[in-house]
This record gives C-alpha cells, sequence and structure tokens, in this order.
C-alpha cells in the first residue's frame, strides 16, 4: 500500500506543478505571481519532478513554439514527424537542452516574460544532481516494496516529467475526439480527465490556449482549475480577467 501511495502521489504531484507552473504560468501566462512566489514554485517543481526535474523557461519556449508550428517540421515535439514515441521523446531532449545551453536561437516572442532563474536551472539539470535521486527512489521501494516486481516502477519516477509530456504530446495527437476544428491534431484523450489533470483535454487547450479551464463541457473535469481559483483567492496568484 505505501508503495502504490508513493507512486500515485508522486504522479500527480509531478504532473500537477507541470501544468500549473510550467503550461498555464510559464507558457500560458494564464496568472501573474509575485517574484518570491516563482521562485517557490521553481523549488517545489525541483522535489516534486526530482530526476526528471524540466527548466520552466526551456518549457515555456518549447510549448510556445509547439503551438506555433503544431504539426509540423518545426513543431518540437511532433508524432507525424517521428516513427514512435522514443523518437519523439529523444528529439524533444536534444532541442530542450540546446535551448537550456544556449546553443539555439530562439526568436525573443517565445522567450517574452518567461519566469527565469538560471541558476537553479543549471543546478537541478546536472545529471550528478539528477541521478542522486534515484537512490531515494530506491531506498524508500527497499523499505516499502513487498516484493521486488515494484522496482520496475522506479524507471517511471526517473522519468516521470518527459514521462508525463510523451503522454500528451503523442497519444493526445493520436487518440480521442475533437470539441473544436483547429489546424492540428490535437485530441481529448478522455471525457473526464483524472489520469492527467485535465492536460488530456488538448484539443479544447489547442482552440482557447489563454483559457485557465482546460475543461468546455459538463463532463470535462479540470481538477486543477479550482485551485487555480483557490490561489487566486488567497491573493498567491492573480488570474487574468480574459482566460
Amino acid at each position: 500500500m505505501a508503495i502504490l501511495l508513493f507512486f500515485i502521489g508522486h504522479w500527480y504531484l509531478s504532473l500537477f506543478f507541470q501544468t500549473f507552473f510550467h503550461h498555464r504560468y510559464a507558457a500560458h501566462k494564464m496568472f501573474t505571481m509575485s517574484k518570491f512566489w516563482e521562485k517557490v514554485f521553481y523549488i517545489g517543481s525541483f522535489i516534486a519532478q526530482g530526476s526528471s526535474y524540466l527548466s520552466p523557461y526551456v518549457y515555456g519556449i518549447l510549448h510556445r513554439m509547439h503551438h506555433s508550428y503544431a504539426d509540423t517540421e518545426k513543431d518540437p515535439h511532433s508524432p507525424k514527424y517521428t516513427k514512435n514515441i522514443f523518437e519523439m521523446m529523444w528529439k524533444t531532449k536534444i532541442i530542450y537542452n540546446n535551448i537550456l545551453k544556449g546553443k539555439s536561437i530562439i526568436e525573443e516572442k517565445y522567450k517574452k516574460d518567461l519566469p527565469t532563474w538560471h541558476s537553479f536551472d543549471v543546478f537541478a539539470d546536472n545529471w550528478i544532481v539528477r541521478l542522486l535521486w534515484i537512490p531515494v527512489y530506491f531506498l524508500f521501494y527497499w523499505y516499502f516494496a513487498p516484493h521486488w516486481a515494484w522496482y520496475s516502477l522506479i524507471f517511471i519516477h526517473a522519468i516521470m516529467g518527459p514521462f508525463h509530456g510523451a503522454i500528451i504530446n503523442w497519444f493526445a495527437h493520436k487518440i480521442g475526439y475533437i470539441n473544436f476544428k483547429v489546424n492540428d491534431t490535437s485530441k481529448n484523450i478522455m471525457p473526464v480527465d483524472v489520469l492527467m489533470l485535465g492536460e488530456g483535454y488538448h484539443n479544447n487547450h489547442h482552440s482557447h490556449p489563454g483559457r485557465a479551464n482546460f475543461g468546455i463541457k459538463w463532463h470535462e473535469i479540470d481538477p486543477v482549475y479550482p485551485i487555480i481559483l483557490l490561489l487566486n483567492k488567497l491573493g498567491i496568484i492573480q488570474l487574468r480577467k480574459k482566460s
């Protein structure tokens, strides 16, 4: 039971920071926050994502490029131009690393108003730091796992951030249903998205990229949106009026 709770906890905590901070805040600026809270969510992302930490700055650039070039050769992660999900993930990793290390020339429009904490990104992206998270996961499994077969989940823990991204970037352009006709293959994976915290409503998002609530139809419940409303009410974030 402890192992299952740990895995589910890591799954949703990592996913929350990715959809709330990286996606809705960094990439789309659906709401604003102070520099203090920005750094709090930076650190929270590092704790939640662990060995698979994603720079909010680089993520923001990649995602903005995805919207601009969806399903074209310039899309950083399109199933149309890669043979399989692993090739797509590897391609995205190379583009990610080149941006993080300053090897790519990026248009200013993709960098505008992105959260930036370069020294923290350099620390969190260091391979020694990434690898040090693996023993943390291993020790938890060593202590609580009732059978060795459970250890196979450590691999998913290690790549949790990219794993979540791959699910959306691949399957949400392959399978599902469409609410809106858009100029790409984006789809809504499931009618009630409890697995990906609203990220599965990909067609909705591509049609309304500035909308903080990813759900549109009555059954499309976005679990993160009530949290956004709560944080807005508490004054931690300021939700934009036209979201």
